[in-house]
């Protein structure tokens, strides 16, 4: 081993779309979304540690504040299994400098376990496959596979099951940001709860989403955005509605609450339209912060050594 330590850049996802199918017996509900990986990024460092200390989790960064670093954060938990399943020196130093917002419906968490799981694969050299990390990765969360793969993928299962998704050009993205997350679990319950009494059919793909993203056609692909969770997201935190009329109000090509929120997504035709969406919002005093992104990105990947 020639290196101590590595460092890993994690994309944000978008759910482009999400479809939500019944509770099942085992408390769980299929899904079937198209993920796409955007350039908003943590970055994962993995070293060697001192002998004795084990693994070892910090965090700085703008949206670092309320981060868990002990063994209940995906990062930690993708450590122990990585150390686990390969038999590995167990001192490890694990630090994420975190831009992408927690509990915001970005898979944040499940990035900074992709970076983990890169990470050990790197520094250990263990010349794994991205089919093989993201085969570790689905048994820590149904988004952590994503985080590996990048770009436009559509999942299935519980989002854990990718096919890459054909997707031409590049898609400009506002990003609203509120000042505190909102619970994944709390959302499906919210979401079971207001389809109570209702058929719900099994979670299908979005025909037209597919079809926009083939073309590379960004108005197309704004009208086809859709989110089961929406609704609930909304019930739950009232003020984004407020959010996702400003969007409109602005030209958005479409706006969506991302995966489980309460992240608000825009898609914008061009930089220009990008820029005024942003002082609207900044100015609007219903969010916490705006980012603007790109996507698709690559996912989890190496930018060095050391």
């Amino acid at each position: 081993m020639n290196q101590s330590g590595v460092v890993i850049r994690v994309p944000a996802k978008v759910n482009l779309s999400l479809s939500v199918g019944p509770l099942d017996e085992d408390g769980y509900h299929e899904l079937v979304t198209v993920f796409q990986a955007i350039s908003l990024f943590d970055d994962v460092t993995v070293k060697f540690g001192v002998e004795g200390s084990g693994i070892a989790l910090g965090a700085s960064g703008s949206t670092a504040a309320g981060v868990p670093l002990d063994e209940t954060n995906l990062a930690y938990k993708a450590a122990q299994l990585m150390v686990s399943k390969y038999q590995l020196d167990s001192d490890i130093d694990i630090h994420l400098a975190k831009e992408i917002p927690v509990a915001g419906g970005m898979a944040g968490g499940s990035a900074d376990a992709a970076g983990v799981i890169v990470g050990i694969d790197a520094l250990y050299e263990l010349g794994l496959s991205r089919d093989e990390m993201q085969r570790i990765g689905s048994e820590l969360g149904s988004d952590v596979p994503f985080g590996i793969a990048g770009g436009t993928a559509i999942g299935r299962g519980h989002g854990d099951q990718l096919t890459p998704v054909l997707s031409q050009g590049s898609y400009q993205w506002v990003l609203a940001l509120s000042n505190s997350g909102l619970s994944t679990p709390s959302v499906y319950g919210e979401c079971d709860r207001l389809r109570e009494g209702m058929s719900i059919s099994r979670p299908s793909a979005n025909d037209a989403l597919l079809q926009a993203l083939r073309a590379g056609d960004a108005k197309e692909l704004g009208k086809s955005l859709s989110n089961d969770l929406q609704s609930a997201a909304c019930s739950l935190r009232p003020a984004l509605r407020l959010v996702l009329d400003v969007g409109h109000e602005y030209g958005a090509l479409g706006c969506i609450v991302s995966g489980s929120g309460p992240t608000v997504a825009f898609l914008v035709e061009d930089e220009e339209r990008a820029l005024d969406l942003t002082v609207a919002l900044s100015s609007s005093g219903v969010v916490a912060g705006v980012v603007r992104a790109t996507g698709p990105t690559h996912g989890a990947r190496r930018i060095s050594s050391f």
